[in-house]
C-alpha cells in the first residue's frame, strides 16, 4: 500500500465511526434491582439466623426466627381451652355416662321398693281401721306415705327416661358457639406462631443482613433484605430530544468494564416525564441536559450484573 493513500483511509474510518455512533448513540445508566425486605409483624428477639450476606436461597427456605415462647404457650393455651369446651358439647349432645345412669336406676329401684312398703302398710292400716283397731290418724299418715312413696318412683322414672336425651337446644347451640369461637382462637394463636419464623417469598440472593442473634427487633423492620431471582433491571437515561428513537420492547446492548459480549436487556418502560441527569450518571456532555429514566429487563447472562454497577447502552435497531 502506498503511503499517499493512507490519510485517505484513516479519514473514511473515522467517518464510518462517526456515522455507527450517530447511529446507535452510547447512553449511560447503571443496574438496579427490587429488593424484597424480609422482617417480623411483631417485635421480638433474634434467636437463629440461617443466612448471611451473598448466600442463595430457595423459596420457602427459613431465613430467621425469633423468640417464640409466649406464642407457644398461648397456643398449647387455646388447645386445651378448646379440648374442654368440645368434651362439655359431647356430652350435652349424648346425654348421661354409663356410670350417671346405673345411678340413676339405682335411685328408681329404691323409690320403687319404697312405694312397694308404704303400699303394703297402707293396706294394712286401712283394714286394720275398718275394724276400729287403728286411729284414723295411723290411716291417714300411712296414706300419705304412700302418696310420698309415688311421687318419688314418678320423679326417679321421669329422670331415668331422659338420661340418654340431649340437653336442651339453646344449650348445644351455645356450646356449639363456645367450640367455634376457642377454635378460631387456635387458629390465631397458630398464625402468631408461625410468623415467628420468617421464610424466603422467592429464590434469590441474601444481599444484607441488619440484625444479629440476640438482638431486639423492632416490629415491621427488616431482619434481611433478598434480591429474588429475576429482579435486576438495568437504569439508563436519554436525553429528551431523542425520546422518540425508544420504545417499549426494544433491545439495547449493554456494555460495561470487564463484561463479556453480547450482554443486552429488553426495553421494559420510560418514564413520561423529563429530569436532570442524576448525580451517578458521570457523563460531562449529558449533565445539563434534561433526559428520560428508561428501565429495562436483562437478558441472558446480563442478569447476572451485580446491582449498582455501571454501564454503558448502546440502542439497537428494530430488526436487530
Amino acid at each position: 500500500m502506498r503511503a499517499g493513500h493512507a490519510p485517505w483511509i484513516v479519514a473514511l474510518l473515522l467517518l464510518a465511526g462517526c456515522g455507527d455512533s450517530a447511529r446507535d448513540p452510547l447512553l449511560h445508566g447503571y443496574v438496579d434491582a427490587d429488593y424484597v425486605l424480609v422482617g417480623a409483624e411483631a417485635s421480638g428477639r433474634l434467636t437463629t439466623l440461617a443466612v448471611k450476606r451473598g448466600d442463595p436461597v430457595k423459596a420457602g427456605a427459613t431465613l430467621f426466627t425469633l423468640d417464640d415462647r409466649d406464642e407457644t404457650s398461648a397456643l398449647a393455651e387455646a388447645k386445651a381451652q378448646l379440648a374442654q369446651a368440645k368434651a362439655s358439647l359431647a356430652d350435652l349432645l349424648t346425654g348421661k355416662r354409663p356410670e350417671e345412669i346405673r345411678v340413676l336406676d339405682a335411685q328408681l329401684a329404691d323409690a320403687e321398693a319404697t312405694l312397694t312398703v308404704a303400699q303394703k302398710s297402707y293396706d294394712r292400716n286401712r283394714d286394720l281401721s275398718k275394724r276400729a283397731v287403728v286411729a284414723v290418724a295411723t290411716l291417714d299418715q300411712s296414706k300419705a306415705d304412700l302418696d310420698s312413696a309415688a311421687a318419688r318412683v314418678r320423679v326417679a322414672q321421669e329422670n331415668r327416661s331422659v338420661a340418654n336425651l340431649p340437653a336442651r337446644p339453646d344449650l348445644i347451640v351455645a356450646a356449639e358457639q363456645q367450640v367455634a369461637a376457642l377454635a378460631a382462637a387456635v387458629t390465631t394463636a397458630e398464625t402468631k406462631l408461625a410468623r415467628r419464623k420468617q421464610a424466603a417469598t422467592a429464590s434469590g440472593r441474601i444481599e444484607e443482613v441488619f440484625y444479629q442473634i440476640g438482638e431486639l427487633v423492632p416490629a415491621g423492620q427488616a431482619v434481611v433484605s433478598l434480591l429474588p431471582e429475576g429482579a435486576r433491571k438495568i437504569l439508563f437515561y436519554v436525553p429528551e430530544a431523542t425520546r422518540s428513537s425508544v420504545h417499549p420492547g426494544q433491545r439495547v446492548k449493554i456494555l460495561c468494564d470487564g463484561c463479556a459480549d453480547g450482554l443486552s436487556a429488553t426495553v421494559a418502560s420510560i418514564a413520561t416525564e423529563a429530569e436532570f441527569t442524576p448525580p451517578v450518571i458521570y457523563s460531562k456532555e449529558s449533565r445539563a441536559k434534561l433526559v428520560l429514566r428508561v428501565e429495562a429487563k436483562p437478558e441472558g447472562e446480563a442478569r447476572r450484573l451485580d446491582p449498582g454497577q455501571p454501564v454503558d447502552v448502546r440502542l439497537m435497531a428494530a430488526e436487530q
